[in-house]
């Protein structure tokens, strides 16, 4: 395996690692069991496309017009405060896996809103497109390898976080678990939201 995979793969993962709605989101499904395979295949379909647009130079067009990112700041504040809502109305009314985790949920709504905590978050335009092609023109010749380093990552981390939050069943069974994850998730969202409103 060549360096500039190896460098794609460690910036990739630790770019895709910081906590944030995408991550809450995908963790929060998988201890549900529920939509887990089309969540996971969004994060990193929609990854892999933010990346080949980076290295292909999408960076540079991305930052010349930062009118566009404040549009999508702002669309993307207002949807993370109302995600953040929800999670704290589940807070006060938490349920036990016994209750919720029979997989029922709707695969529709949890693939819009998976759709909307990519896309409408204007960091990953300025951490994948932007920053990851900058780092990947460094490489050269062997950017599409680093990019290929940094698709693998995405791949690796969506699908351990997503399949692998079945781990943490036993712990979720219990309603006091849900009241701290989604109060973690509420205030996630709020602060994420409120950061981006702010930023625009």
């Amino acid at each position: 395996m060549g360096i500039a995979v190896l460098a794609g793969f460690g910036t990739g993962l630790s770019l895709i690692i910081a906590i944030g709605a995408q991550n809450a989101f995908v963790l929060r499904q998988g201890i549900l069991r529920q939509s887990v395979l089309p969540v996971v295949a969004i994060c990193a379909v929609s990854d892999l496309v933010l990346i080949v647009l980076g290295v292909g130079g999408m960076g540079t067009l991305v930052a010349a017009y930062p009118t566009t990112l404040t549009v999508v700041a702002v669309i993307g504040g207002l949807f993370l405060l109302a995600y953040s809502l929800l999670a704290a109305k589940r807070a006060f009314r938490p349920s036990g896996l016994s209750a919720v985790g029979n997989g029922a949920g709707s695969t529709r709504a949890a693939v819009l809103t998976c759709l909307g905590l990519t896309w409408l978050n204007p960091h990953v335009y300025l951490d994948t497109v932007v920053l990851l092609g900058t780092i990947a023109a460094a490489h050269g010749t062997a950017r599409w390898e680093f990019a290929v380093g940094a698709a693998v990552a995405s791949v690796c981390w969506f699908a351990g976080l997503g399949f692998g939050a079945r781990l943490l069943t036993p712990v979720f069974a219990r309603a006091a678990s849900w009241r701290v994850l989604d109060a973690v998730i509420a205030a996630t969202m709020a602060a994420l939201g409120v950061s981006l409103l702010v930023g625009a």
